[in-house]
């Protein structure tokens, strides 16, 4: 059984930073490919980034602000967000699945988290 879960949001200020980490039990992370995803309130649920082996990919709209790294010894996942815009408030969710190719479509992620509420408030 996969279990994830995330921590690390919180209320921060336009151009502020946080650190999320996703904890994973049942399977290693560094095996299979893991994306980040972020839910606003109305919104669908959008891709931010994704990791598998020394690979990733970012949606547009963070690239050169967030960064996604991995600590297999710990087992966890990490997404560092920097120069935060009210834009990046949502329930950020972390998830894998049971290939190693990334993909930036939810529908294709296996196992998720409980998420994480991020609020940039200005």
């Amino acid at each position: 059984q996969v279990q994830l879960v995330e921590s690390g949001g919180g209320l921060v200020q336009v151009g502020g930073s946080v650190r999320l980490s996703c904890a994973a039990s049942g399977r290693p992370f560094s095996a299979y490919a893991m994306g980040w995803f972020r839910q606003a309130p109305g919104k669908e649920r959008e891709f931010v980034a994704g990791m598998s082996g020394s690979r990733t990919l970012y949606t547009d709209s963070v690239k050169g602000r967030f960064t996604i790294s991995r600590d297999d010894a710990k087992n966890t996942v990490y997404l560092q967000m920097n120069g935060l815009k009210p834009e990046d408030t949502a329930v950020y969710y972390c998830a894998t699945r049971t290939t190693t190719l990334l993909s930036s479509r939810a529908d294709v992620y296996h196992f998720w988290g409980q998420g994480t509420q991020v609020t940039v408030s200005s």
